[in-house]
């Protein structure tokens, strides 16, 4: 028997307290698992500095790519014996969706825009390059690693695969809400997988929905909506983000102006000189970056050592609300404020914006366009879901922007000069 078809004597399962069990039979999957790239993602958390909102927060990478490998692992299973879905193709799905996130660094988004790094390029590098999963993936075939990087990257053949993973309604999306929503607490990202299971059908270029199943589509967009809003944009998480990417520029600043550290950041070193090699990029986790912010809370440099210490004792930043065609004069004000002040409005004063387009459904010729949800009328004949659902009419291609002002409040507070420090607290009232 080919690796590929290859079964393991005895099943697996993990216990995941949101699909109650994980369950592996092929030895492809478990090999993967056992992989030191995939092991990485247990020192990764899912949520980035969501922990200092929401102390549930704790979750991994690992988790929740085992958790989108189960729902693909149910949706075939749905789909088997149905027309449009090759059964040939099973491994390539599941092994898809277990890696889909395997590129992703520590605090990820933050991580990246401070280093202009994509983590989807990682993960093609670590699918395709000398790495213990590229070995396990070529066992199965010489070209599979190829293929299982083509489905991540949205450009396989077969574009009802793609839809399976990355989608607008597919089991990255469907898992993370779930598994977010537990760890938080919220309520918020609750809807019916079961049934949206249950309704799912393949078709040539993607997965539709049974018409019957539209109100727990429905459920699923407005929780995804609320999470955005509520959990993962929450203006609290965004002020740790704000410091967390502070703390990285400023010592990549210092590592470029010379300075000598007492630490030697010596695994950040490849990243300040914007020449990232795999294997260090593997070797970093959260921590990794924790033990150098623990360590520079000690450094000479004052803003260094003060935003690692904010972080690491969630001293976090106030903020207010922010309209940029509005406050553009008061932000200006309050820069030449702070400088006045000493306090550097570099590090210390950040606008962050936050935006989401809950559903936004293909319209030709636009940017970035997406490919609708559709739903499988009783006629045989393909409806876009927002022209059947009210509800998502009513979101459909609408954006929400969010900004806001972080400031150190204490800073301010200490101020001597009280004429200053009343101008900047007028201007921060407002």
């Amino acid at each position: 028997m080919s690796y590929m078809l290859q079964q393991l004597n005895e099943e697996k399962v993990f216990k995941d307290p949101v699909h109650r069990y994980i369950h592996v039979r092929d030895s492809i999957i478990w090999d993967l698992i056992g992989t030191k790239e995939f092991q990485r993602l247990r020192r990764i958390r899912q949520l980035g500095t969501t922990f200092l909102t929401f102390h549930g927060a704790e979750h991994s990478r690992f988790s929740h790519s085992l958790g989108v490998y189960e729902i693909v692992r149910r949706i075939i299973k749905i789909f088997q014996g149905r027309p449009h879905w090759n059964n040939e193709e099973r491994i390539l799905c599941l092994a898809a969706a277990l890696l889909h996130d395997i590129g992703h660094g520590p605090y990820s988004h933050s991580f990246e825009k401070v280093f202009n790094l994509d983590h989807e390029d990682f993960t093609q590098s670590i699918i395709l390059g000398d790495t213990e999963v590229n070995s396990i993936l070529k066992k199965a075939d010489s070209d599979f690693p190829r293929k299982v990087s083509e489905v991540i990257a949205k450009t396989y053949e077969n574009k009802l695969i793609v839809s399976m993973i990355s989608s607008q309604i597919d089991a990255d999306r469907m898992d993370y809400l779930l598994r977010d929503a537990y760890f938080t607490g919220v309520s918020y990202g609750q809807f019916d997988i079961e049934r949206i299971l249950r309704v799912m059908r393949p078709k040539e270029d993607q997965v539709v929905i049974k018409h019957s199943g539209m109100h727990a589509v429905e459920d699923y967009i407005m929780s995804r909506y609320q999470m955005y809003w509520q959990v993962y944009f929450h203006p609290v998480t965004r002020s740790a983000e704000v410091i967390l990417s502070k703390i990285l520029h400023r010592a990549k600043a210092l590592h470029e102006e010379g300075y000598t550290f007492k630490l030697e950041p010596i695994h950040f070193v490849s990243l300040f000189n914007d020449d990232v090699d795999l294997d260090d990029y593997i070797k970093l986790d959260e921590g990794i970056i924790q033990f150098y912010f623990q360590a520079w809370q000690e450094e000479e440099d004052d803003i260094l050592s003060d935003l690692c210490e904010r972080f690491l004792n969630r001293r976090l930043f106030k903020y207010m609300e922010f309209n940029p065609n509005v406050h553009m004069e008061h932000w200006h004000r309050l820069y030449t404020y702070f400088v006045r002040a000493k306090i550097d409005p570099d590090y210390y004063l950040i606008v962050d914006s936050s935006s989401d387009l809950p559903y936004d459904f293909y319209r030709p010729g636009e940017e970035e366009e997406r490919l609708p949800i559709h739903l499988l009328m009783k006629s045989g004949e393909y409806r876009e879901l927002s022209r059947e659902s009210t509800v998502v009419e009513a979101i459909s291609g609408k954006k929400r922007t969010d900004h806001k002002l972080y400031y150190p409040s204490d800073l301010v507070e200490r101020i001597e000069d009280q004429d200053l420090k009343r101008k900047i607290s007028e201007i921060l009232e407002l």
